[in-house]
């Protein structure tokens, strides 16, 4: 299997070299040349199978260059009910007439980056061990990612890590998470700006290619394939787990998904490109909504940091969506050429870039639907929720219901993807029940514990000094 990049200008590589790769040389992202198919008969043969087996049997269709008595021992280390709480790894609980709940966040920060990341540490630490290499980790983070990242990288051989995020813009919990790690080799860097400005960051690092190449740059934010693949397996457990009762080759089925960097729901994109029967993708933003406006009008329009709101969704605060470029590739019909133009010379120039007609029609034939909630929708979907189905869900996650609820179809099953626990976000969960979430054992006291970290500039240059001082060589 070989990946190429979304702007057409960089060497086809293997998947063990585009691992430590991140971002393209030519400044886009990698997808895999094709897509394996997933057919009737296989999801069939799969209903059987647990999800580490299941996660191997999608990972092995992307990943030829690892021995498969490798990367199933990598696999089935990785999936067990002992990182991610339960046998089911991703349990589905009914939630209302038509509508369940995918349950992501059993994982070690409670959020589903640990689904993708558990794995990418894993991969991580494997590959270096067969280079004989080093690796220093880059990575921007408006909430989970930079906990998920921290959790699954800490104390593992030859890996640094280095962890942008927006000064006072996560919450008290996703802060505590990360910078109360002691581990030698994490490092936090809290800009001052939003999550675009960290973002904008990590990716003027990696083009600069020769700092890239020196340092050993490395990336865990979903333009890096790993993660978006290992995000593959829980749409097709899902799918499998919500038409056990109705197992009819074919059958239908519908994901909501709450998005701000496009990651979580191209993965979805993926699985249905793979033939997964998925009907819709129901792409649910917060206030900042660019998202929302590309999926109903064919425009985007990144914002700036005076235009990103904060949010009682903070992982969602985010108007520039790196993975956006996945999806338009393929939407286009894997045009290098004009992905390039858009990406690259439109939107640094403009700030934006339009699609024709045409193509914005297609948006809805890749089964995309969309919708926006505010923090009012929030308070009354979590209240309701827990009221009548006696589940407590985080803000995220109620940004996914509320619009999952305006889409609902007739006979097809509607998968909501849980964000994180709600635990992470008291306050808001306090204002909708009138009672905080009761804190799992890893999250007590947790924000009275030494914080370890350095509030800096938003300033490429200092971030280099910084991996030049402390990382790896």
């Amino acid at each position: 299997m070989k990946y190429v990049s979304t702007r057409g200008e960089a060497t086809p590589m293997s998947f063990s070299e585009i691992l430590l790769e991140g971002l393209a040389p030519d400044g886009g992202l990698y997808l895999p040349a094709s897509y394996p198919p997933i057919d009737a008969a296989t999801l069939t043969r799969w209903r059987a199978l647990p999800y580490a087996e299941i996660a191997f049997e999608i990972l092995s269709r992307y990943i030829d260059d690892i021995p498969s008595s490798d990367l199933r021992r990598l696999v089935t280390t990785t999936y067990t009910p002992a990182v991610f709480g339960t046998p089911e790894i991703t349990p589905l609980t009914a939630l209302e007439p038509g509508i369940l709940l995918q349950g992501l966040s059993n994982g070690p920060t409670l959020a589903f980056k640990d689904m993708a990341m558990q794995l990418l540490g894993a991969l991580f630490e494997y590959e270096l061990g067969r280079r004989a290499t080093v690796l220093n980790v880059l990575g921007a983070t408006s909430g989970d990612t930079g906990s998920a990242a921290e959790h699954a990288l800490r104390g593992r051989r030859g890996i640094a890590v280095f962890m942008l995020s927006p000064h006072g813009r996560m919450s008290p919990v996703q802060q505590a998470q990360m910078y109360t790690l002691p581990d030698p080799n994490i490092n936090n860097l809290a800009v001052e700006g939003v999550f675009d400005d960290c973002q904008d960051i990590v990716k003027a690092v990696s083009a600069d290619l020769d700092f890239k190449r020196r340092w050993h740059i490395g990336t865990v934010n979903s333009i890096n394939w790993a993660r978006l693949v290992a995000q593959v397996v829980y749409y097709v457990v899902g799918y499998l787990r919500a038409t056990a009762d109705d197992p009819a080759p074919g059958r239908e089925v519908s994901f909501a998904v709450p998005s701000g960097n496009f990651g979580n729901i191209c993965a979805g994109h993926v699985a249905r490109m793979m033939g997964l029967p998925i009907r819709r993708l129901v792409l649910a933003t917060n206030e900042n909504d660019v998202l929302d406006e590309f999926v109903r009008t064919g425009t985007y329009r990144v914002r700036g940091g005076a235009e990103t709101h904060a949010t009682s969704s903070p992982s969602m605060d985010i108007s520039k969506a790196s993975n956006l470029e996945r999806f338009v590739f393929d939407l286009l019909g894997r045009d290098a050429t004009r992905t390039r133009s858009l990406f690259g010379d439109q939107l640094h120039r403009h700030g934006r870039f339009a699609l024709t007609p045409a193509e914005h029609a297609g948006i809805h034939r890749h089964g995309f639907v969309s919708g926006r909630s505010t923090h009012a929708d929030r308070i009354t979907t979590i209240r309701q929720t827990a009221h009548c189905c006696g589940v407590i869900i985080d803000t995220h996650t109620a940004d996914g219901l509320t619009v999952a609820r305006d889409h609902l179809e007739p006979g097809i099953p509607m998968i909501v993807l849980e964000t994180a626990a709600a635990a992470k976000f008291p306050d808001t969960i306090t204002e909708a029940l009138g009672r905080p979430p009761e804190p799992p054992a890893a999250l007590r006291d947790i924000e009275n514990l030494p914080h370890r970290v350095t509030v800096i500039p938003g300033d490429v240059q200092l971030v280099k000094d910084h991996l030049t001082r402390h990382g790896l060589r």
